[in-house]
């Protein structure tokens, strides 16, 4: 079954455009790029899916000139089917497993604009590594993450309650009843996450044991993936490291905790490819002077989030039950999945065509710690954000930095509803797209 997703209006935006870019779908292994792809097939009368993992032959159309006509006419005749501007749609899957493809799509862009040309790939960050100035200018790139929680809320048919969530502000918030309602879906959502086969198997099964089998078959996936990342770095490392930032999430990642035989170069360079795989999500301290955020951050300060909740709860083993049947944040928030949420969340919120970096502030002083956990950019405003389950009181690394800054604002994500103190904007945990729209 296909389960709608925020990245399907821009498809059919880009499809609607007389002449395009070709469009390169990014994403981590298994978060429905490919299934997005054929859904907008649907809208075309010609689909033609080249895979260049499976179909290797294919490949050798690709070792001479880089025509795009020349190219359509051959992939015509080969596939036999019709390859015609504006009623045929060509999809290259996996088009990290053939390099010269990668570098065919901007003569598409120069010599062939009036067809839509889409491409996608798993592991396409390392190849796209290797090439860095293959189109720039002349391919457009979206990103897709997991699904978020609304779309699970549309997934799972609860339109209704999404439109209510979407309706409510701090001068007319939920209804106890729909709050809770809200609350019991976004629990369950940390504990199936966001990936597409998973919410699927909910949405026909209605059984999260069952779900977790999916995760399991997942994880043992993603895992396999590890020897492709890089030769030089042995499967056996990737894996340690990847255990590690599992195991270290909630506080700053410690390199010399990541793996017992190999040195901080080692191991920088697997995080640094888990990374580049999408699996895991640096979060990168900054002072938060000024704008742009980057420009004062430090990357030897970083917190690591996984791409998924469900995945993330499997991998430490948290109890569901507590998850799901307990109203205390602490327990809910074991291993920090909750703060691990509100992350992703930001991230699937932000716009498609551009790859957000999160980022968090830290102040080490002898009279006081301060943290927030996640600091954002909202037009000209720095705001801090943090994930808590108390009321003003625990709330002091907000104060800190808001008065050290001078924030205008600073949001806390918790399981109350909409409420504010001082400066402080208290939003229900499932409002992040609302908090930060």
């Amino acid at each position: 079954m296909y389960l709608p997703r925020k990245i399907d209006q821009e498809l059919v935006l880009w499809r609607n455009e007389k002449e395009g870019k070709p469009l390169l779908i990014r994403g981590a292994r298994q978060v429905g790029k490919s299934t997005a792809i054929r859904e907008l097939a649907k809208q075309f009368d010609f689909y033609l899916e080249v895979n260049f993992e499976e179909q290797r032959r294919v490949h050798r159309l690709f070792e001479g000139d880089l025509n795009p006509k020349e190219l359509c006419e051959n992939l015509s005749i080969l596939y036999n089917i019709p390859i015609i501007p504006g009623k045929t749609l060509l999809f290259f899957d996996e088009i990290q497993a053939c390099i010269p493809a990668i570098s065919s799509l901007r003569f598409f862009y120069e010599k062939y604009q009036e067809l839509h040309v889409i491409a996608a790939g798993s592991l396409l960050e390392f190849a796209l590594a290797e090439i860095p100035s293959f189109g720039v200018g002349r391919i457009r790139s979206l990103f897709v993450y997991p699904l978020s929680f609304d779309e699970y809320l549309t997934g799972t048919g609860e339109l209704q309650l999404l439109a209510a969530k979407k309706k409510a502000t701090f001068e007319k918030p939920l209804t106890e009843p729909i709050h809770q309602k809200l609350l019991n879906h976004v629990k369950r959502f940390l504990i199936l996450g966001g990936m597409p086969e998973v919410v699927a198997s909910y949405v026909e099964h209605q059984d999260i044991n069952r779900c977790g089998q999916v995760l399991d078959d997942l994880i043992t996936s993603l895992k396999a993936d590890f020897a492709k990342y890089k030769k030089q770095v042995p499967f056996l490392r990737i894996s340690e490291v990847f255990d590690s930032v599992v195991g270290q999430s909630g506080g700053k990642f410690i390199y010399t905790k990541a793996a017992t035989e190999a040195n901080h170069k080692q191991i920088k360079e697997a995080v640094d490819l888990l990374v580049m795989s999408g699996l895991i999500i640096p979060v990168t301290h900054t002072a938060a002077n000024g704008l742009p955020l980057g420009a004062e951050a430090n990357p030897k300060k970083r917190k690591m989030l996984l791409l998924d909740t469900g995945i993330f709860q499997r991998l430490r083993g948290l109890q569901i039950t507590d998850i799901l049947f307990e109203d205390d944040f602490d327990t809910i928030n074991k291993g920090a999945i909750a703060e691990q949420y509100v992350g992703l969340e930001l991230l699937k919120s932000s716009s498609c065509y551009r790859q957000e970096n999160l980022y968090f502030w830290h102040r080490e002083a002898k009279s006081s710690n301060a943290e927030v956990d996640y600091v954002i950019q909202q037009k000209d405003n720095i705001v801090p954000i943090e994930v808590k389950s108390g009321k003003k009181g625990s709330m002091q690394s907000l104060f800190v930095f808001m008065k050290e800054k001078k924030s205008l604002k600073g949001v806390r994500f918790s399981l109350e509803n909409y409420s504010s103190y001082a400066k402080i904007q208290v939003f229900p945990i499932y409002a992040v797209a609302e908090a930060v729209s």
